[in-house]
């Protein structure tokens, strides 16, 4: 799952990508609505209120997700996909719902378009990652591996591996065979908490995660690998060779690949400069 701010006439909108649609903050759009300095109470009034009037549950509109709370946590959070907003707004009695219907829709639409055509999704987020300071040849890299990791992924889901903890157990035993490094190991070694991790790597780094993502992939084809346990194998073997290409290079260089740098402060374009 994929989480981001959204803001919207300055305030921020907690949103999660969700099985490819986007699920607002209940909280954080009564927020926005309304200025309530308590919206979760708000939230709860108004939920009696519907109830009372047209007999209608509004949580039943609802899911439990989980969101960073203002603590930097996470936790599970009552949300909303674009129609069920439109409902939850018709609930509001706000001159500011109009504006804010007309928000949810362009989200909508974008993300319609971004289905249609998803070189428009790739555009936005290179545009992101520009935004926020990373230079076009690491950017080229993050693309490159975001396609090669759901090329894999895609694998998995038709070999009967089930679901994100399978995925995230597959993911480590890549990363454990590329790096020595679980992605929480290697997340902890550099001092990120809920960032992305591959956001935070090197070009080094990047290139030895794609390469031992892409060599499973071939594995996995190859083999047939069905099944948890068999792409388990795949996973173990497709790391092991990034694992021994870079240890290769790291006698041949003189240098560790594994960096304790992030870019958590210094963007990767300038840290880049400051480096040559």
């Amino acid at each position: 799952m994929e989480t981001k701010l959204a803001i919207f006439k300055g305030k921020e909108i907690r949103r999660v990508l969700f099985e490819n649609e986007w699920y607002f903050s209940v909280v954080d759009i009564i927020e926005v609505l309304t200025d309530s300095e308590k919206p979760r109470d708000y939230w709860y009034r108004m939920k009696q209120r519907e109830i009372e009037s047209s007999g209608i549950e509004l949580s039943t509109l609802c899911r439990q997700l989980k969101l960073k709370s203002s603590d930097g946590k996470m936790y599970l959070t009552e949300v909303v996909n674009t129609e069920n907003a439109f409902r939850i707004i018709q609930s509001v009695p706000s001159a500011k719902a109009e504006p804010f219907k007309r928000w949810l829709a362009k989200v909508g639409y974008e993300r319609v378009q971004e289905i249609e055509d998803p070189e428009l999704a790739t555009k936005r987020t290179k545009a992101l990652y520009k935004a926020k300071g990373y230079s076009d040849d690491w950017i080229e890299k993050r693309m490159r591996g975001i396609a090669i990791r759901a090329e894999l992924t895609d694998e998995w889901k038709n070999r009967d591996v089930k679901g994100e903890r399978e995925y995230s157990i597959l993911t480590a035993e890549i990363s454990k065979a590329a790096f020595g490094l679980t992605p929480s190991e290697y997340k902890d070694l550099k001092g990120l908490e809920r960032e992305n991790l591959r956001d935070h790597m090197n070009d080094l780094e990047l290139i030895f995660s794609m390469l031992g993502e892409a060599a499973t992939t071939e594995i996995t084809k190859s083999k047939d690998a069905q099944g948890f346990h068999e792409n388990k194998v795949a996973a173990h073997k497709g790391g092991h060779i990034a694992g021994d290409a870079r240890k290769k290079l790291e006698k041949e260089s003189g240098k560790k690949v594994v960096s304790k740098e992030n870019y958590l402060i210094t963007p990767q374009k300038k840290k880049k400069l400051e480096g040559k």
